[in-house]
């Protein structure tokens, strides 16, 4: 990496930093999911409850990379106010909650009971499974797939693989075999959501909540494909997976401009935002990931590449709000969900949580390579 680029991740570090501290000590406890103009504290709607692991997260992060009591007393905290959504079987995104947040801490202490929190979280997750269609369904229903849900199965593997429970583990399985195949086209697009015939399984068509058509490929979702298949290859070592978080990133790459942010929908004509900074992060940090698992030397340096590009461009000042100290958020030009009018140009929760990911993992990398 080149020394101006490492010089802009580690100022974009210390930006989130700076940030996350604000936000911490000017709403304790409080838990945003986007801004409104650059201001976390609103009342704007939240559609369904699946952020709170991400400022945790980031605390986590901020912790592992600084040595800081601070960070660890702060992520601590913030871990133990969701303790208790380890048993919310209302929705999908669990693995969004526990997988940032205990498990890190688990990993940091080795404590059971640190691990037993994540255990039942996937417990609990997998309790959304549908039979029939052999999937974990959506928030939104027992007929409703998300691809988003690929990014919390792995929490259900996670507690599959350390209790030995060959169960859970094909829940699992069927659930990213399922989303495999209708969910991901051909050309390694994807869709938002696929729907079922609850009482037969049958799959009936593919639909989306956030993009702009059923048919069409929504920047955010095919972000969480690609780092979510990765992931269930880490797993499995099941090689189907990786080709198909391989097809996904490839497909990312192909349809995204230079700079490597998209649009919220590659298929909409004319959008009325040209970014979606969040689909961008959580991209950087998935090529990163698949960079370490791809096995090829070639395609490694590729997807690392293709990531770094991306973190140049959102290290830059049309993104990284760092030019206005009103702007309580890092990452500008996100979008929640636009048909709904919610965090449209604004700061995402997620997309400061994988920024920040990215940013650590792609420094933490390039220390390894200058030790190697």
């Amino acid at each position: 990496m080149k020394t101006s680029l490492r010089s802009k991740l580690e100022e974009a570090v210390h930006v989130a930093a700076t940030r996350v501290k604000n936000l911490v000590e000017s709403h304790p406890d409080y838990f945003p999911m986007y801004t409104e103009g650059g201001k976390w504290k609103h009342g704007g709607e939240a559609w369904t409850n699946w952020c709170e692991g991400f400022l945790g997260g980031q605390l986590w992060l901020l912790y592992q990379h600084t040595g800081s009591s601070y960070w660890r007393e702060k992520a601590e905290h913030y871990s133990r106010l969701i303790e208790d959504r380890k048993a919310d079987d209302s929705v999908h995104d669990l693995g969004f909650l526990f997988l940032p947040t205990w498990r890190r801490w688990y990993e940091e202490t080795g404590e059971q009971e640190r691990q037993d929190v994540v255990i039942e979280a996937g417990r609990t997750l997998a309790g959304r499974f549908q039979e029939p269609g052999g999937y974990l369904c959506s928030f939104l229903g027992p007929e409703s797939l998300f691809i988003d849900i690929m990014m919390n199965v792995g929490i259900i593997f996670y507690a599959a693989r350390e209790t030995d429970d060959d169960e859970l583990w094909n829940v699992a399985l069927r659930h990213s075999l399922t989303s495999r195949r209708f969910l991901v086209r051909g050309d390694g697009s994807t869709a938002h959501e696929g729907i079922f015939d609850t009482d037969t399984g049958q799959f009936l068509r593919q639909s989306t909540r956030q993009g702009w058509r059923g048919d069409s490929c929504w920047a955010r979702g095919q972000a969480w494909a690609l780092f979510g298949f990765s992931s269930v290859y880490s797993y499995t070592g099941q090689r189907r997976f990786l080709r198909t978080a391989r097809q996904c990133a490839d497909y990312y790459i192909e349809k995204t401009p230079g700079n490597g942010v998209p649009p919220n929908d590659w298929d909409e004509p004319n959008p009325g935002q040209p970014y979606e900074s969040s689909a961008a992060a959580i991209a950087a940090a998935g090529m990163l990931r698949l960079a370490r698992l791809v096995g090829d030397t070639a395609a490694a340096e590729g997807y690392r590449g293709y990531a770094l590009r991306i973190l140049d461009t959102l290290t830059e000042p049309e993104f990284l709000a760092t030019e206005s100290a009103e702007w309580e958020g890092v990452l500008k030009h996100g979008i929640y969900h636009p048909d709904k009018g919610l965090g449209v140009d604004e700061s995402t929760m997620w997309g400061d949580y994988f920024f920040l990911h990215a940013l650590i993992e792609a420094l933490h990398s390039d220390r390894e390579k200058d030790r190697g």
